[in-house]
């Protein structure tokens, strides 16, 4: 147990940026989500097929090739980012097309009659999209958000090819050093809280939303 205890320093450091590699990413990449997901919902097809262009290229390569590509190879082209702006931005330009499209699903899967209701009712667009559309959407895209949710916090490992120091770094880091599994276990302790918690509030916004059947 004592060996456990020196190791919860550069545990916490490492967990301290996987969570702010994941809160930032999701702050930043549901809001993108939602614009993606309006752009290829769009009319003018300029707009649909360039969005569709760019969900088609973050969803067809490797999150660790984005992540490689924004922090090596942009310097190339005189664009360089720190290690943690570069980790983000490949993060949210990521997940921002997954989110598009899982957001997309749940727009389209609205009953036309309702927003054809709204208007006649006299509602805006933008007040149809939020009072109508919105909270129906939720409901229905709230399993696979989740699910990239969890994803997100097993991929935020992936932030070493950057040089940061994650909680799954510290944790090899850890066991190298001392030639010992414990490090690793200690980690998977932490990403198993981590996503019971977060599947715990998925399961209360299910709920909190169930009246949309």
């Amino acid at each position: 147990m004592s060996y456990i205890y020196t190791l919860l320093p550069s545990m916490l450091e490492g967990l301290t940026t996987t969570l702010e590699v994941f809160a930032l990413t999701l702050l930043l990449s549901i809001p993108l989500g939602v614009f993606v997901a309006l752009c290829r919902l769009s009319k003018v097809k300029v707009i649909s097929d360039i969005t569709q262009l760019y969900i088609w290229i973050m969803r067809g390569t490797p999150l660790l090739l984005q992540l490689i590509f924004v922090f090596f190879g942009l310097p190339i082209v005189g664009v360089n980012f720190n290690r943690f702006t570069a980790a983000l931005i490949a993060f949210v330009f990521n997940y921002g097309a997954y989110f598009g499209e899982i957001f997309r699903c749940g727009i389209e899967a609205v009953d036309v009659g309702q927003c054809e209701a709204a208007q006649i009712l006299g509602l805006t667009q933008a007040q149809t999209f939020m009072r109508i559309i919105l909270p129906q959407m939720i409901k229905m895209v709230l399993p696979p958000v989740a699910n990239e949710v969890i994803t997100l916090v097993k991929d935020t490992s992936l932030v070493y090819v950057v040089g940061l120091g994650e909680l799954l770094r510290a944790g090899k880091i850890a066991s190298n050093r001392d030639a010992s599994l414990t490090p690793l276990v200690v980690v998977a302790i932490f990403y198993l809280l981590f996503t019971a918690v977060l599947t715990k509030i998925f399961k209360n916004l299910e709920n909190r939303y169930g009246y949309y059947r």
